[in-house]
This record gives structure tokens, sequence and C-alpha cells, in this order.
């Protein structure tokens, strides 16, 4: 007897259609599993089978062949556990059911209950465009099927509850997606907390406004975490598409929070610096998605840079330049989106007071500058914002009147981001921060004595093609910010502060 079921597979950040074709034939008994299945999937003959006895089912004594088509994709993780047993079940007539317009994904458990998989957005996605009607997939993963319109996803605990409702004795209701009103967390840090710092916090609003990468510079205490660490609250709301994109490459990860359908929050990621190369990038046998894909749409935050490795720090080049990174390995080369905000923090030397007002350096000038060049010159060009973040006094600590809100500067940050997001109709620009060079032209327009101080900036400061590229985009943001349609002096000498560290620094050491 033969059989086939429809069911899903990863590839990357795209779902692809998997045909599941089961045979029962005479001869020795046996159970295979064909079409380049990984490990996980060659386990699944066991789940199965002891799914298949302990609910009430009987397990065919005969020859059972399994093929995943396409076969020559590899197959990997255990959501071919549902379709196979369906599969079987059906050849051999244990079930008639016409299923031809539907797909089934999902992990066993032996007693036949259904576990939550990783993938299933980008999987139902696929499903719909391949004119699925109906998808059959774990009770935990149907918030986030549920999110894809047009085709209907129902929520499975068990083998005997699927096949009841497909015999229409106990129908199933199937999942519907409610979008969660945008509310700031009461536990969620905010910018009012923030004493003092008035040149850091206007820096984090112009980088949050046209999502620009930053680097907070100071001694220790002086609240360069603590900046980091809120600007999240300041972030601009996600539109649809980023929101989608950003769920798709969680999904994908298994960092979805349980019950959640879509992302509502930009993602906020913050590595140790212990991390590797291909935990920042991704990697794996069959790559997986690394910390600047899973901050895409997002901040990935790097506290006490220079303790990073050399190689996880330069392997950050070409995410930053590129928006995506290609991870080639034995059995599959994958591409990931990874269009993040840098935000990075640092002390100025080892002992961390080089240039503090009542605290002096202990470092020898031989430990301060091989501490500081460990962040090489290609990876701090790609920084757009250098901003200091000195000690704060005494005065401005006690002092009994709260900071600017986080939700005031956020309003800010809306109305420039929204600005951008008219400039940008009908193209693939999503913010200042990734205009292509060949349209900087068109887009930062300055007037005549902003473009003579920009001049003069460049030969005095001698700075390269690519920060003076970031330099027009920074200069665009604060003229969003301040509601201008041209680049004004004003507009490109604040842009210059923030372009000024790294000569106090690096050149002096």
């Amino acid at each position: 007897m033969f059989a086939r079921m429809n069911s899903m597979g990863l590839w990357g950040v795209d779902g692809f259609m998997v045909t599941v074709e089961a045979d029962i034939s005479g001869g020795l008994p046996g159970f295979d599993v064909v079409g380049l299945p990984g490990s996980a999937v060659r386990e699944s003959r066991d789940r199965v089978r002891a799914s298949l006895k302990n609910c009430g089912f009987d397990y065919p004594i005969s020859r059972i062949t399994i093929n995943l088509a396409p076969a020559d994709i590899r197959k990997e993780g255990s959501v071919y556990d549902l379709p196979l047993l369906m599969a079987i079940l059906q050849a051999g007539a244990q079930i008639s059911f016409p299923l031809d317009d539907a797909a089934f994904i999902g992990e066993l458990s032996l007693t036949g209950e259904l576990r939550p998989i990783r993938g299933v957005l980008p999987m139902v996605i696929a499903a719909r465009k391949h004119g699925i009607k109906r998808v059959f997939l774990p009770k935990d993963n149907a918030a986030e099927g549920a999110v894809v319109e047009g085709i209907e996803v129902y929520p499975i605990e068990s083998i005997p509850q699927l096949v009841t409702h497909l015999n229409g004795a106990h129908p199933i209701t199937p999942a519907t997606y409610e979008p969660p009103a945008h509310k700031a967390s009461a536990t969620q840090p905010d910018f009012s907390e923030v004493m003092g710092q008035l040149a850091a916090r206007r820096a984090m609003e112009v980088a949050a406004a046209g999502e620009h990468n930053l680097l907070l510079i100071g001694p220790p205490g002086s609240g360069k975490s603590m900046l980091a660490k809120r600007l999240p609250s300041i972030l601009p709301d996600m539109t649809a598409d980023e929101a989608l994109e950003a769920t798709k490459i969680h999904s994908i990860a298994g960092t979805l929070p349980g019950g959640v359908g879509l992302l509502s929050e930009r993602p906020f990621r913050a590595p140790h610096h212990n991390i590797s190369a291909p935990g920042l990038t991704g990697g794996g046998s069959v790559p997986h998605p690394g910390e600047v894909s899973l901050a895409h749409h997002g901040v990935l935050f790097l506290d006490e840079l220079p303790e990073f490795s050399r190689m996880a720090m330069e392997s950050l080049r070409q995410p930053l330049e590129d928006e995506c990174v290609t991870i080639s390995r034995v059995q599959a080369s994958l591409t990931y989106p990874c269009s993040f905000m840098l935000v990075a923090a640092m002390n100025p030397c080892p002992c961390g007071y080089y240039g503090h007002p009542t605290k002096q350096c202990t470092c020898s000038s031989k430990a301060a500058s091989h501490y500081l060049s460990r962040i090489s010159g290609p990876l701090l060009d790609r920084i757009d914002i250098h901003i200091e973040v000195p000690p704060v006094d005494f005065d401005k600590l006690n002092a009994s009147e709260k900071a600017e809100s986080s939700a005031e500067i956020r309003k800010r940050v809306n109305r420039a981001r929204a600005i951008q997001q008219r400039r940008f109709a009908g193209t693939d620009i999503l913010s200042n921060a990734h205009i292509p060079a060949g349209k900087l032209k068109d887009y930062c327009v300055m007037s005549e004595e902003a473009s003579q101080m920009l001049r003069m900036a460049f030969d005095a400061m001698g700075l390269s093609a690519r920060a003076y590229d970031r330099l027009l985009k920074i200069s665009r943001t604060i003229a969003d910010l301040d509601d201008s349609e041209n680049i004004e002096v004003d507009h490109i000498a604040e842009a210059l502060q923030y372009r000024s560290l790294d000569r106090k620094y690096w050149e002096n050491r």
C-alpha cells in the first residue's frame, strides 16, 4: 500500500515543500527512511513506532519505506514525526481522509502527544505559497503559525485528537492571530532614570532615529551599560515587514517566546565577551543564525568591546557592510539577513581612568596602546557615532527632578523615522544608515555653507570615503530630527562631534 503526505522543511530563513511518501509491502519487517534524512529524522522511526502503539493503532509488521522528496535536499529536525506517522496510517488503511490540501509538521512524544518545533512561521508561509489550505501543527506553535493569513492553522495536542478531528467527531477550531497592543513594560529601564549625560543621551537619540552604529567610551561607573540597556525603550516601532523578518529568524533559532506569534519589540542581543566568531555570525554543520542575525532589525550590544577576541570583532566587518552573512559548511551554504545597530561600550584604557578628572590612570603608555589597538581601524570606521561618557558629578546624581523620559524621546524618534519612511517609499531602504553610496547626493542635500564646512573637516581630519558617507548619513538624521528638508551647518557640526573621539584616543596612543 502507498500513501503520500505533505510536510515542510527549512532552508536558511525560508521553508520548502517536502512530500512524505510511505510504502508498506511484504518481506522482512523493517523501517527505512530515505531522501537525505538527518540524525533526528532517522531517530523518528522509534518515536513513530512507539506513538502508534501507545495511541491504539496497529504498527505494520511489514517492510516500511519512507521517502522524503525532494531527495537532494538534506532534511533536519524532528518536524517530520507527524507526517511520517500519518503517511503510515494512510498507507496501512487505518485512516482514509482527503489530505491533498493539508500539511503536517510536528514532533511526537512516545505517547503520541505533540511537542513544539522550530521554524513554524517560515514553513507556514511556504505552505501558503504552495497552495496548502490547512496546516496541522503542535498547539504550542499555533500562535506563531496563525500570523500567516490565507491559511487555516490547526493546533494539535495529540494524535487521537487529530484523528477524531479528521473524522468530524470533535472538530478543532483553527487558531487566530491577535496583534498585541504596543505597551512599554513597567519593568523596562527608562531614560528618566539617567542623571546627566546629556551629550550621550542626544547621541543615542540620533542613533535610534537613523539606525546608526554607536560606540560609548568612558571610565567605569559612568553609565555606559546603563545607557545602552535603555536604548530599546526609545527605538522606533517596527513595521509589519520588519516584525515578520525578525520573527522568522527567532523562530528558526528557537528563541521565540512561548505563545508569541509576532515580535512586537525590536530584538536586543547582548552576548558575553567570550563568544566565538561563529557564535556571532552563525555556524554549525547545518548553519544556524548567530547573534548578528538574531539582532536583525534590532540592537547588538557588545559591552567591554576590547575584551572580545580579535577574530570575533573582525567577523563583524562584513555583516556591518553587507547587512547579510553567508555561512558555508560542507553540508550547506546559507545566507541570513543581519541588518542591526551595533552598540559597543569600552573603557579608554585597561584601568579605565585615562582622562578621568579626579583619578589617576595607572596604565603604561604601551599597555594603553595595546588595549586600544585591539579594535582595528576598519571596524572603528564602520561605527558611525563615537561619544564620550564622562563621570557624573554629585550634584547631577543628587538632583530631585527627573530627566526626560523614554516616551518623550521615542516620540521624536518615531517622527524622524516616519520622515525616512516617506522619503524612501518605493525602495528597499529602511533608514538613513542604509542609504547606498550612489544615492547620497539625492537624499542628503546640503546647503552651500554646510558643504563648505564638510569640505574643511574632511581635509583637516583626514577622513576616509566611508567616514564621509557616514557623516552625511548622520547629518541627514539630525536634520530629520530637526524637521529640516536640507542639511544645514548646525547638522554637519553636530555630526562632526560624533567622529572626533577616535582622534583623541587612537591617534594619541
